[in-house]
Formats: structure tokens, sequence, C-alpha cells
């Protein structure tokens, strides 16, 4: 029986497997590998998480960072995977507390600081307010930021009353959006230093308990209004709080920072039967 070792993390809710693939003890080119990814993820059937990492070599960089959803699919980041990749790779010798690491997003900086993992991220691009959106109950003035994957946001005074999965599927799959589709975030606005969120993720096709990008491009969205300010504290649904630091400057957000949590809930190893049913 095939043995892989690996390990679970949680960054605020948001769960993964993760992989040292720096012997390429997986093949992710392999045509089986989005079946394996899917089969991994599948809550109740195997180990269940909202997405696959692997750690993987490259040059110049520590190391490099790929992410799958649990739909199987390759995207370009991850930011509560960051966090828990750069808790992985230390735990694993792999890098020592300060790191940089490449993404399909570009290269990331990243520290462990006691329990958490401070990650500064890629600028946010494409970054748009008041933009109109037609969803079925009506006309929704929305916010947009690309903070290494793409993100609507909406302005919501009753969060937990918010149909945030037919609103976000309606919003993923929006023809504004395609080919690639988009995740969809919804805030509420406590004061200038604190927001709650809550995410459909593009890829889980579900809400999840958080979502470090998605937190990222609503805080970046709320100070281009002017909402908040620089660092903001984000309240996810998980009821961890994320906080998010940032230089806002003729619009454009640089310098942008991620710090939270990163837990190790389990180490072992992934037999055949993990994702062969």
């Amino acid at each position: 029986m095939n043995k892989i070792p690996f390990m679970k993390l949680s960054g605020a809710g948001n769960d993964f497997v993760i992989i040292n693939n720096l012997n390429r003890v997986v093949d992710s080119t392999d045509s089986e590998f989005m079946n394996f990814v899917m089969k991994l993820c599948q809550r109740r059937m195997s180990v269940g998480a909202d997405g696959v990492l692997l750690v993987e070599p490259t040059d110049d960089v520590d190391f490099r960072m790929r992410y799958f959803n649990a739909d199987g699919g390759e995207v370009e980041t991850c930011g509560n995977g960051a966090r828990c990749i750069s808790k992985f790779a230390y735990l694993n010798g792999i890098v020592s507390e300060q790191m940089r690491f490449l993404t399909n997003a570009g290269v990331y900086e990243a520290e462990v600081v006691g329990k958490n993992v401070k990650v500064r991220m890629s600028n946010p691009t494409d970054i748009r307010i008041n933009v109109p959106l037609r969803l079925e109950d009506g006309l929704h003035n929305v916010g947009f930021a690309n903070s290494g994957v793409p993100h609507v946001v909406f302005f919501v005074d009753d969060l937990e009353a918010t149909d945030v999965f037919d609103l976000g599927q309606q919003t993923r799959y929006h023809n504004d959006f395609k080919p690639a589709g988009t995740n969809a975030n919804f805030i509420r606005i406590h004061s200038q230093e604190l927001i709650e969120i809550r995410t459909y993720e593009r890829g889980v096709e579900n809400e999840t308990l958080a979502c470090g990008t998605g937190s990222i491009a609503s805080a970046i969205v709320s100070a281009t209004l002017g909402k908040v300010k620089s660092p903001v504290s984000v309240k996810t649904a998980s009821g961890v709080v994320l906080k998010i630091h940032f230089d806002l400057e003729n619009d454009e957000a640089k310098n942008v920072y991620l710090e939270g949590d990163a837990r190790v809930i389990f180490a072992g190893e992934l037999t055949s039967e993990a994702w062969d049913y």
C-alpha cells in the first residue's frame, strides 16, 4: 500500500492537506492528479480539506507553493494557504523562520511569529469601486480587486441573513467574470479598524470559514472607499481574526501583509485508500 507523508493545517478555518513534494513523491503532471486532489479533499470519505498544497523545488527562492482547490483545479494563490505552507516548511526544516517562496501570483515573503505567520503578498490589481452587478434579485453596487485571485466585494447590513451561497454562486458564474469566474465576499463594516466577512470560494463552490485573499480584497476595496484604514482586523466566519496591513496611495495598494494563525491539526501518512475509492 503506497504511503505519502503529509500534514493537515488550518488557517482561520481554511484547512489544507500539505505534502512535501521536493522529491516528487506525487506527480502533479499526471492525468489522474486532479482526481487525486478531489478524493483527498472529500470530507468523511478521506482526509477532507478546502485544498491541497505542494512544496516543490524552484530556483532563486526557498521553494515553490502550488495550490489546488477541492475541485482539483490549480489556482494562482491562497492567502490562508500561504500562511499554512510557511508553517509547514518551517516545521519540516525546509526553511528558517523567515522565507521567500514562489506562487503563481508572484514571490511571497513570510515570517513565522509564534503561533502566527505574517506573509507579504503580491500587490492587488484591477481595484474597482461602485461596479454595477445585476443578479436575480436586482442591481448591486459592488467592489472588485484581484488580490492574487479575483474577488467581488458586497457591502451588507445584515451579514447573518445574507444568502451567501445563492448570491455567491450567481456572482461566481456571472457573465461579467467569465471565463475564469470570481470569488464573492460579503462584508459588514464595524469601524475603520474592523470588518466582518463571509466568503463564497470559487473551486470549493461553497461558503468557507475564511479566505485570506478575500479578506485582503475586502480591506483594500473598503479602504479605497475611505471606510477603513490599515491595519484592518477581519473577523472571519470561523471567528478567527485576520489582520491586513497595507499602504494605500492614489488608490494603489502596496506592501500588503496578511497575518494570522496557522495551526497543525494532525500529521501522518496517506495510504492509497485515501484516494483509491
